[in-house]
């Protein structure tokens, strides 16, 4: 398996990685090594397991959230060498990469020794994330090569799915959804304070997480309802220019920027909030959306890959992504108390379809 982040650098691709070794690692008939990526410089091997192995190839970053085009590019060279040594040692049947690149590259590279499918993330995907633009017009036709070599390939969601067609119609994709952790992450004994209400938002903080309209907002709210607050839970680029953004609104009182939350915490910060709001453009499939909804928590979200899966009767999606509508969603949560706990328990009974060990399976 090989997959360019794992805990605790990267997100929601590597958390999912680690959920499907935990299922793995149950598993008497499977044998796993995984290459990956480490904090420490050098080749860090772990044992995760009895039947399971992590490489862990050092990449000095700056941020554990944040890709530079330096440490990718150091990362896939240095991986490529263990890659190839382990691939000449070892009897493998089969590559499992996550991402189609830059970790599909290396299982396409071996193609005529070894089968590979692909886990198509999100990000991977050619899209209308503006940070990828250069990559995708640059790889496209690299992108290609390695989606037609695949044995298989699988995206987390039909969102993700019909994005890869866009880009690439003559390839056949499985779709096989993210999962959540039911027991981590349930629901709190907090009661709702509909008009104090608690807004929590996951996730890196990129532009295509579009974190300024959450910011807009609040700046709406907080002018008519300002009992109401908004949390911001993650790490990123963006985080100083964000800071300012809060500061030149005067809305410091009411949003917080947590940076970086450990995965330990998070059951608990889900608990202490009312709902998940996100705005962002593009996604595979959220896994905050999931551990929201398994934590009892309605979402409003922006129309993202993902959605038609997660979201029905336990949530809203706001069709035209702006501060005004997102707003609009909140108060009109804000206006239905009954709405509110009713979505809270269908996104409980939501998530319980969503496991791992399905997933894994």
């Amino acid at each position: 398996m090989v997959n360019y982040e794992f805990p605790p650098l990267g997100g929601g691709a590597g958390q999912a990685h680690y959920q499907l070794l935990q299922q793995y690692a149950l598993r008497k008939d499977l044998k796993a090594d995984v290459l990956t990526s480490g904090a420490e410089a050098g080749l860090v091997q772990e044992d995760f397991a009895d039947n399971i192995v992590i490489y862990k190839v050092g990449v000095k970053k700056r941020d554990v959230h944040y890709w530079r085009r330096s440490e990718l590019l150091g990362w896939m060279r240095r991986a490529g060498r263990r890659y190839r040594q382990l691939v000449n040692q070892e009897e493998y049947d089969l590559v499992h990469a996550f991402f189609g690149f830059p970790s599909g590259w290396l299982s396409y590279r071996t193609a005529d020794k070894l089968p590979y499918l692909i886990s198509l993330r999100g990000s991977d995907v050619p899209g209308i994330n503006p940070r990828f633009q250069l990559e995708y017009k640059v790889l496209g036709f690299v992108f290609g090569r390695i989606w037609r070599g695949a044995a298989l390939l699988a995206a987390c969601s039909v969102g993700l799915r019909r994005r890869a067609w866009a880009f690439l119609p003559t390839v056949d994709i499985e779709v096989i959804p993210n999962g959540v952790d039911l027991e981590r992450f349930a629901p709190g004994e907090r009661k709702c304070d509909l008009p104090r209400l608690r807004l929590l938002t996951v996730g890196r903080l990129s532009r295509s997480k579009r974190i300024d309209l959450l910011i807009e907002a609040m700046g709406l709210l907080h002018r008519r309802r300002p009992g109401i607050t908004l949390t911001i839970a993650g790490g990123g680029a963006l985080a100083d220019e964000l800071k300012r953004m809060v500061r030149q609104k005067r809305l410091q009182e009411a949003i917080k920027l947590l940076g970086f939350v450990p995965g330990e915490a998070m059951p608990r910060l889900y608990q202490g909030h009312d709902v998940l709001i996100t705005a962002t453009a593009q996604e595979g499939m959220s896994n905050a959306m999931l551990e929201a909804m398994a934590s009892g928590l309605p979402i409003i979200t922006t129309r993202c890959e993902g959605v038609e899966e997660l979201i029905a009767d336990n949530g809203v999606v706001v069709e035209q992504a702006g501060g005004a509508a997102l707003a609009a969603a909140v108060e009109q949560l804000i206006k239905e108390p009954q709405a509110y706990e009713n979505m809270a328990g269908a996104g409980r009974k939501r998530a319980e379809s969503f496991t791992w060990s399905g997933a894994a399976a």
